[in-house]
């Protein structure tokens, strides 16, 4: 089987139940999740490449200093192409949806473990510190991207699962969470906005 079949050089795109142009708003939706998870390739690349080497992430005594958090890439690469799959449907039925609650539900525990490393935060903070947090503010801001365009599908009028819609709410706060904590592992703090205030509270005491 060629890579190339030509069916596309006039613009359009095969989508499960039809034909669309390539600008339609359910393949910038899904194409936008699949840019997302190369986005994330490349980020687990680099802290294994890390974890490997003498610098970022190889301190003694530290073995797998970054394990758990290729685990959780690993797991999010294989839900990103299901979340793409969902999207892919111009209708879809119940049972062909794969994305569940349990998935998101589970990247809320990843993020409480990942919180529980990290001092509370007072302000907003800038992508950076360290080069694997500064991934996974890539990571993040393509998320809240690819979340948009899920959310301006389902505006449309488009049929848009609204389980992936919750998953890439909460897949962003993890990309944030894991950013600061990375950073936290590598003994660098975070990069505080400095013209900002003090705009994140703690919960009522």
């Amino acid at each position: 089987m060629k890579l190339y079949t030509r069916t596309g050089d006039e613009g359009r795109t095969s989508v499960i139940g039809g034909r669309v142009s390539k600008d339609d708003a359910r393949v910038e939706a899904y194409g936008t999740i699949d840019e997302l998870n190369a986005f994330v390739g490349q980020t687990a690349a680099a802290i294994a490449r890390a974890q490997t080497s003498s610098g970022e992430g190889a301190r003694e005594g530290q073995p797998g200093w970054w394990d758990d958090l290729l685990q959780d890439l690993t797991v999010v690469q294989h839900e990103l192409f299901d979340c793409g799959s969902d999207l892919s449907y111009a209708a879809p039925a119940p049972e062909q949806l794969k994305v569940s609650p349990e998935m998101t539900a589970r990247v809320e525990g990843w993020i409480d473990r990942l919180e529980a490393e990290t001092p509370p935060i007072q302000r907003f903070i800038l992508p950076g510190g360290s080069e694997a947090a500064a991934l996974f503010h890539v990571c993040r801001t393509v998320c809240r991207r690819a979340e948009r365009r899920v959310v301006t599908l389902a505006a449309a009028g488009q049929p848009c699962p609204a389980e992936v819609r919750t998953y890439l709410n909460r897949l962003s706060d993890y990309f944030f969470a894991a950013a600061r904590a990375a950073n936290a592992r590598l003994g660098v703090g975070d990069i505080e906005y400095e013209r900002g205030a003090n705009v994140f509270k703690r919960d009522k005491e």
